[in-house]
């Protein structure tokens, strides 16, 4: 086990809304909570100006490891960041992936479970959207987790797809399956939309993303929130099925309880480290 030091520099990558919620949070809070900022990185410096004081804002991503002293690196932009950056993150600091989709492509899930394991460092996926994922992971540890489903259903307007799905919807045309399947081919489709899915197939480890269900669909009548449905299975006949409704604006990828819960998994991280592992908060 690592040693905590009194303070944890903490690293921003993306400076969205939760990007900017997190490092309001940091600057206000983190003092009483052993939390300092290290950087900021947005690939758009120029919206940090005013907002961010201009000593934590950081230019280049590739030469972070030469310019900024950190102990955990928090991704909240977009799935190839933490393809292009992530090996580099885990050895300079250990890493948060707030777009853990980008886990469902075999070779870079092992690519950076091995850079882990070279620096000594841990990967960290947050719980975000997904309710009962600790349940899911102790069911999984224990050998009884025999199925994993989640149904995500959000206004039209909230997905960030990658193809045509939703090309031609129309403002009240009710409820449409977009798409229904393997959390390994679903996350390639909607990167942006499906973290919960994904932390999913993290704490499910035995099932992986290949055997973890969901679907995704597109409602216009979720003009206010988004619906995460959760359907567990384990052994002798054992389910679980749960139904959370997480306020959000018309248009927003994230519902604004996960910004919370995002803060609550920084914190938690930061008061102990796991080595050379993922690990699932």
């Amino acid at each position: 086990m690592a040693t905590v030091s009194s303070s944890q520099r903490v690293g921003v990558v993306g400076f969205g809304h939760l990007g900017q919620y997190l490092v309001e949070r940091i600057l206000k809070e983190g003092a009483d909570l052993g939390l300092t900022l290290a950087f900021v990185w947005n690939r758009d410096p120029a919206k940090l100006k005013g907002l961010v004081p201009d000593e934590f804002i950081l230019q280049d991503l590739s030469i972070l490891h030469k310019q900024v002293r950190c102990d955990l690196i928090v991704e909240v932009c977009h799935p190839q960041i933490v393809k292009e950056f992530g090996s580099l993150f885990l050895s300079h600091a250990h890493f948060m992936a707030g777009s853990p989709s980008a886990l469902s492509d075999a070779s870079l899930n092992q690519e950076l479970r091995l850079a882990a394991h070279k620096h000594s460092r841990t990967l960290y996926v947050p719980s975000g959207a997904l309710w009962g994922g600790q349940d899911i992971q102790r069911m999984n540890e224990s050998g009884k987790l025999k199925g994993v489903f989640i149904r995500m259903s959000k206004h039209p307007s909230c997905f960030r797809l990658t193809g045509e799905a939703l090309s031609d919807w129309k403002e009240g045309e009710g409820r449409r399956v977009l798409f229904s399947g393997s959390v390994a081919e679903l996350c390639p489709l909607a990167p942006n939309n499906v973290n919960t899915m994904a932390a999913a197939a993290v704490a499910a480890g035995a099932l992986g993303f290949a055997g973890v269900r969901g679907e995704i669909v597109s409602d216009t009548a979720l003009a206010d929130s988004h619906l995460v449905e959760v359907e567990v299975t384990g052994c002798d006949g054992f389910s679980v099925n749960a139904v959370r409704r997480n306020p959000a604006a018309l248009g927003a990828v994230t519902g604004s309880a996960t910004y919370a819960s995002f803060w609550s998994s920084v914190q938690g991280k930061c008061k102990l480290f796991f080595l050379s592992k993922i690990h699932f908060m």
